[in-house]
């Protein structure tokens, strides 16, 4: 079992905490406020789980989870997450995030953006298309044949297999939409983003990925 170091402790980076301690995980988790702030979520998951400032978080996980949308000015603790796996759960949104022009003229997504935030990490964009409350209600074992997929994007294949341990584990199957240059696929205002709460079957994923076009993202 890993420890998983959660940067970002708000919707996204909380349900991630209570599926990686349901699953046996210990998680370490850092927020911009500091670790005073998280000490009610920290008693709800129990021993498995501790606070910690940004950089002690990302130095103690064997892989990462960023939980928080992607900005230029980011500073993230690049030496401490070097060599390692990170995940990034961010969508791009310009209405939240404003508008970034590589992203918008379909030059570079928005994870190849973060993955150069991070050059000594091997990102994967992977938790992105359904409603963090879902990953418990969703979750089906190997054998049910109604099991849901999520897609993962990578330009490491080892990252890859990771997020395919980890979905697998957490009840879903993968399919794989890497490299980042391919994240868009899987962005909001593309076909496959009206199941972002009901989720979809590996079949039906693989079919939205492939017909999502350039320009719908928003």
């Amino acid at each position: 079992m890993a420890t998983i170091g959660i940067l970002g402790a708000g919707e996204v980076g909380s349900q991630l905490a209570r599926a990686a301690v349901a699953h046996g995980h210990d998680v370490v988790l850092a927020n911009s406020r500091g670790p005073e702030t998280l000490t009610a979520l920290v008693d709800e998951l129990g021993p498995s789980a501790r606070a910690a400032p940004v950089a002690e978080a990302a130095a103690a996980a064997d892989f990462a989870i960023i939980a928080f949308p992607y900005r230029p000015d980011d500073d993230l603790p690049v030496d401490e997450l070097a060599g390692k796996i990170v995940l990034d759960t961010n969508n791009y949104m310009a209405w939240r995030d404003g508008h970034h022009p590589v992203v918008d003229s379909g030059e570079q997504t928005e994870h190849e953006l973060r993955q150069a935030q991070l050059p000594k990490s091997k990102l994967a964009k992977a938790f992105t298309h359904l409603q963090a409350p879902n990953l418990f209600r969703l979750a089906k074992n190997a054998d049910d044949p109604a099991r849901l997929a999520l897609a993962v994007s990578s330009n490491h294949p080892e990252a890859v297999e990771l997020v395919t341990r980890l979905y697998d584990a957490f009840g879903f199957d993968t399919v794989d939409n890497s490299p980042l240059s391919e994240s868009w696929r899987s962005a909001p205002g593309t076909v496959m983003w009206q199941f972002h709460d009901t989720g979809q079957r590996r079949e039906d994923l693989v079919r939205n990925l492939a017909r999502a076009r350039p320009g719908t993202r928003p």
